[in-house]
């Protein structure tokens, strides 16, 4: 099989020539159409959810908003890891999804979640809102 592949190619050298300078030319062709970055998007899904109420403490924003913000998101499908910060005035949950979950699906029911718990929120705090995520 090879010595009559190899038969051939000495046999008809304008072919395997023409043959061979198509494939240079098809790859300097798609060589072009490569989308190349300095910087690769190496970043997961994620979906930030931000709530700002200036006169609660740490612990109020602990217990009053961030720890419900957690249990209402803490059932969605595709959650690999739930970050939360609290501060004085600020409560900042992080919501980690793997990578093959649609980043707009995502933010579509962390918002149904924040909907369902953003009437029983305490008095004087800002609804919670979600932050644009680095993905999307």
């Amino acid at each position: 099989m090879l010595n009559r592949i190899i038969g051939f190619s000495v046999r008809n050298k304008l072919v395997v020539a023409l043959f061979t300078i198509a494939l240079i030319i098809y790859g300097v062709f798609e060589l072009f159409k490569l989308p190349v970055d300095a910087v690769p998007d190496i970043t997961n899904n994620q979906v930030q959810i931000i709530t700002i109420a200036p006169s609660y403490g740490a612990t109020d924003i602990e217990r009053l908003v961030t720890f419900p913000v957690e249990q209402a998101s803490s059932n969605i499908a595709g959650i690999t890891e739930i970050r939360s910060y609290s501060r004085f005035g600020l409560s900042l949950v992080t919501l980690v999804f793997d990578d093959d979950v649609d980043i707009y699906w995502a933010r579509q029911q962390v918002s149904e979640r924040l909907a369902v718990i953003q009437n029983p929120s305490p008095t004087g705090s800002a609804s919670p809102k979600w932050a644009r995520s680095p993905r999307g």
